[in-house]
């Protein structure tokens, strides 16, 4: 697929997005931060947020992708929650991509919600980057 000179020319728009009672934020902000060096355009959501303000944020932000972490286990509850709820209002072009601690059975189960990449801790921050770039290109 050919991009328009538009498309190529605007950046990526992303939120980064830590759910539920997940207080650590160091590994997001890391990902904030590489993310913006590779020229996107980052929106950080804060602490705590539920699967509900995190879709709201993402429509109303008009983001591409939307980058979840969580490090708790709630994973399989919140991230195909926010899935769910974006489906639910016709939004099918937001790449959904996971991050932290997440187990390799749970990995599939999350694809099946829409909720691609699952990222653990230690990914290059290169990879995590070529991952959303290629996939939003294939989307567009």
């Amino acid at each position: 697929m050919m991009l328009s000179e538009q498309q190529r020319q605007k950046p990526i728009r992303i939120l980064v997005s830590k759910l539920g009672l997940d207080g650590h934020d160091r590994g997001a902000l890391v990902i904030c931060r590489g993310l913006r060096d590779a020229g996107m355009e980052v929106i950080y959501s804060g602490l705590f947020c539920t699967p509900s303000q995190v879709a709201k944020i993402a429509i109303e932000e008009d983001v591409d992708a939307v980058a979840m972490s969580l490090l708790n286990g709630a994973h399989l509850v919140l991230f195909s929650r926010v899935a769910r709820l974006l489906r639910e209002k016709g939004i099918n072009d937001i790449l959904l991509v996971g991050g932290g601690i997440i187990p390799e059975q749970d990995k599939k189960l999350l694809e099946k919600e829409g909720v691609m990449g699952n990222f653990g801790p230690g990914t290059p921050l290169a990879e995590i980057i070529e991952y959303i770039t290629n996939n939003l290109i294939r989307k567009r």
